[in-house]
């Protein structure tokens, strides 16, 4: 249950899905086909979708690789917000929008797993949101030549540890696309 007073809804946070950001990405197709089909229930059942699009010198507004994957598209009336930093929270309207909404309660799907999706998971949870992650609507690039583990185990990773995150008053945990529940009130 959030810890944020009168905040009873729920929305679909929508992070990075962005050309820059998914092109090349690990299982990328069936990821943008798991967010859209997470978008497409979230508008059937009137729950808000809030997107967030990252900007910086990769990807600077308005650019190829600033816009949203071609199978996504937003709705005039759904909230877009801009980031420059990993968490969505950070330097952003993102607080703003969700109080507005009054929504408590985030389900988080986006890119990239590794790095702009657990910085927002983390950022919401410590801000006294409830955040689950849809553990097959994330993905990341292969940054392995960097040290990093092959992305099939850093989706696998996240989607460990976030299943197992608590905090005072909160929830967390993970879910498939199937599974997601939106109906759920925090």
């Amino acid at each position: 249950m959030t810890t944020l007073e009168s905040r009873p809804n729920t929305a679909l946070l929508v992070v990075d899905v962005q050309n820059g950001a998914v092109t090349g990405a690990h299982a990328r197709d069936e990821v943008v086909a798991n967010v859209a089909a997470l978008v497409e229930k979230a508008r059937t059942q009137d729950v808000p979708v809030v997107w967030v699009q990252h900007n910086d010198k990769g990807m600077p507004r308005d650019s190829d690789q600033w816009q949203l994957v071609p199978e996504l598209s937003r709705a005039e009336a759904e909230p877009l917000v801009e980031k420059q930093y990993g968490d969505s929270f950070e330097a952003t309207d993102l607080e703003d929008v969700l109080a507005r909404l009054q929504v408590g309660r985030l389900v988080v799907a986006g890119a990239q797993t590794d790095m702009c999706i657990r910085s927002t998971l983390h950022g919401a949870l410590a801000r006294g949101y409830d955040a689950t992650l849809v553990s097959d609507a994330h993905t990341t690039e292969d940054l392995s030549e960097y040290g990093a583990p092959p992305p099939e185990q850093v989706i696998a990773h996240t989607n460990m540890y976030w299943a197992d995150q608590k905090a005072p008053g909160r929830t967390a945990g993970t879910v498939t696309t199937q599974e997601v529940d939106l109906s759920a009130r925090a």
